[in-house]
């Protein structure tokens, strides 16, 4: 593959709204284990939340898919590949992304805590803008 084609493959998968219309593979291969990863999106979906006893395993899912997307990537920018096979991985890597943004909009079971984290993220971004607003820096701050 040329530089300039590499170039227009990574530009695509980093591209903004990339995953819009995207399709979810039916089954890709994750750490040399066949998933069924439409199917499994689709099922877990399908429920609105994550039961409490289903939670690990798909947070092992999302760190698995965010792992091959990431090692996918690497053979895109790194490898000796065709322009074909450049192509494959980049649709397998949008994919891959579609999947997880379906899964990562799933809510828990566990509401309340989440509300509470949100809550307090809020209020350490409200103080630190505040802080840069009115001239004080982190290190004075502190002192």
């Amino acid at each position: 593959m040329k530089p300039y084609e590499r170039k227009q493959l990574l530009a695509r998968i980093n591209r903004e709204g990339a995953t819009v219309g995207a399709d979810i593979p039916d089954e890709i291969t994750v750490q040399d284990e066949q998933l069924a990863l439409r199917e499994f999106v689709f099922e877990t979906r399908s429920r609105g939340s994550v039961p409490a006893d289903e939670r690990e395993t798909v947070e092992r899912a999302k760190r698995n898919l965010r792992r091959e997307r990431l090692a996918r990537r690497q053979r895109l920018e790194e490898g000796d590949i065709s322009r074909e096979r450049g192509e494959e991985l980049t649709e397998s890597i949008i994919g891959i992304e579609r999947a997880l943004h379906a899964l990562s909009d799933l809510g828990t079971a566990d509401v309340e805590r989440e509300a509470t984290a949100k809550e307090a993220a809020d209020r350490k971004r409200w103080m630190n803008f505040l802080q840069q607003a009115l001239g004080q820096d982190e290190s004075r701050a502190r002192r």
